[in-house]
């Protein structure tokens, strides 16, 4: 019965909204104050919101195992990072804390961890939506995910203290995890590439990392988050990513749900949570101004803000440990946040393309960690995505044509620069790199970018500012084929048709040509 109600609500209302443009998980939280509203008529079962909250939670630590997976931990101690994220904790708090401390009837206690719960932005909410555009690799992603790990570890601090609980002594042993990563690269190379690599994923987020680590007294979300990152580094992370992604999406579904299923907020939670929604522009105003004080480009520092423009998640656990009068307040706060941050990272690009005029007013005259080229040289083809089938392109075309690439993942232009890859970084959705960019001598452009609305805008800003040659993608899909040809692209390869008749082709050559 339970998982007739959670499914039946989470589709219909996330079917609904997403008819109406905006992103599903809208409609997961309406489900879940649906669900709490209608609980005796439906006859919810007593032990439902316990359930749901468990899968719930086993959802958060498989996102936090996969952000891992994808975790470049030298990133977080660059000064965009950690002195992004502390500075905007401390001043959200100076922020938030006259508010709730003048406007409500609470005490200063009850004011500063409210402030401090609404201080952090939603791990989840950020992560979710970075991954679906494919922008967690992207340096605004990367910034963004970073920000985020340095607050989910400072919330981890204040509910160890504010509970008075000590992580065991045994706790010491996480330290030496990593002389581990070897048996674990090993388990997972033997995991073969169907179900026992699902099973080892789960074993090491829900077990080993999220189990273990609270049994010596620490965050089961810092335990998936950990084991995660010690397999970054293998060969194989990325399919490791991509096996668990199903199930991490629908287990996060109870995520959204259990944010309105304990209870119905009141005529005074409604107040509080319409007063904190009216401060989330100075969130962001904030993240903004921050970022380009540490030498962000404006356009960086305004996609990585619009991502953390939200409350957050963890805001939730604070409250359980220590405000939990405050709970159901705090998660339609939280509810409303996710409301407003979803559709806004939909248009976040275009958002900026509008903006960036004045943004621009604001960059430090300096050298920026993002910085892109102006230039493509003497390069006859360039190739935009630097995947599995921009590389391919690149392999096959550099013995009889000069060619350069770009890739928006910095961690990916470094690994292609050490194999001598005449490649840079730079995102083919910045309004600003096609602004300053000289085509020199480039006659042909290969879109081979994962996410079709990025090959869409970049065919579009090639056509507007001027070059004539010949652009070809690839595309997983008709549909997604016929947008990037009316775009300005002048032909589009079918992915998985092409690979099979690239097929045909060699047993051709092999079986036919031959006896011939």
């Amino acid at each position: 019965m339970l998982e007739a109600i959670w499914i039946g609500f989470a589709f219909s209302l996330g079917l609904v909204v997403r008819a109406i443009g905006l992103p599903p998980l809208i409609g997961y939280l309406i489900a879940g104050f649906a669900i709490s509203a209608t609980a005796t008529n439906i006859s919810m079962p007593p032990e439902g919101p316990s359930i749901i909250h468990h899968i719930a939670h086993l959802g958060v630590l498989l996102l936090l195992f996969t952000v891992g997976l994808k975790l470049n931990v030298r990133s977080l101690s660059k000064p965009e990072v950690l002195g992004g994220s502390t500075l905007h904790f401390a001043l959200s708090i100076v922020l938030i804390l006259p508010a709730t401390l003048f406007i409500f009837d609470v005490t200063w206690y009850q004011a500063l961890m409210l402030a401090v719960a609404l201080a952090f932005s939603s791990t989840v909410l950020a992560a979710k939506v970075l991954e679906s555009k494919r922008e967690l690799r992207a340096f605004h992603g990367r910034v963004a995910i970073g920000i985020l790990i340095v607050q989910d570890l400072l919330a981890l601090l204040v509910m160890s203290l504010a509970s008075g609980t000590t992580p065991s002594p045994w706790a010491l042993l996480v330290f030496g995890l990593p002389l581990l990563r070897p048996i674990f690269y090993k388990l997972l190379d033997a995991s073969g590439h169907e179900d026992l690599l699902i099973l080892f994923g789960l074993l090491l987020a829900l077990v080993i990392g999220g189990q273990g680590f609270e049994l010596v007294g620490l965050s089961s979300e810092l335990g998936a988050l950990v084991f995660g990152a010690m397999l970054a580094k293998h060969p194989r992370a990325g399919e490791l990513s991509k096996s668990l992604w199903s199930i991490k999406e629908f287990f996060l579904v109870g995520f959204f749900l259990q944010i309105g299923i304990d209870g119905l907020p009141d005529a005074n939670a409604w107040l509080f949570a319409g007063v904190m929604t009216l401060l989330l522009p100075l969130k962001a105003i904030l993240f903004f101004l921050l970022l380009v004080m540490f030498k962000l480009r404006a356009r960086s520092a305004f996609l990585t803000s619009i991502s953390l423009t939200n409350y957050s998640e963890f805001g939730l656990i604070v409250a359980s440990v220590v405000l939990p009068e405050w709970l159901i307040p705090l998660a339609l706060t939280v509810a409303l946040s996710f409301v407003i941050s979803a559709p806004l990272n939909r248009i976040a690009h275009p958002l900026y393309d509008k903006l960036c005029h004045r943004l621009l007013k604001f960059e430090r005259n300096s050298h920026h960690p993002d910085e892109q080229p102006v230039s493509l040289g003497d390069a006859e083809v360039l190739i935009m995505g630097m995947g599995r089938t921009g590389t391919s392109a690149y392999s096959y075309l550099i013995n009889s044509h000069k060619i350069i690439a770009m890739d928006s993942d910095p961690a990916k232009v470094a690994a292609h620069q050490e194999k001598g890859i005449h490649i840079f970084y730079a995102d083919a959705e910045d309004q600003v790199f096609w602004q300053g960019l000289d085509f020199g001598q480039v006659k042909a452009v290969i879109l081979s970018m994962n996410d079709v609305e990025a090959k869409s805008i970049a065919a579009k800003k090639l056509r507007d500012f001027g070059f004539s040659g010949f652009i070809v993608s690839h595309s997983m899909h008709d549909d997604e084929a016929k947008d990037i040809i009316s775009a300005g692209a002048d032909q589009t390869y079918l992915t998985m048709s092409e690979a099979g008749v690239g097929i045909a082709e060699h047993v051709k050559q092999h079986c036919f040509v031959a006896k011939a």
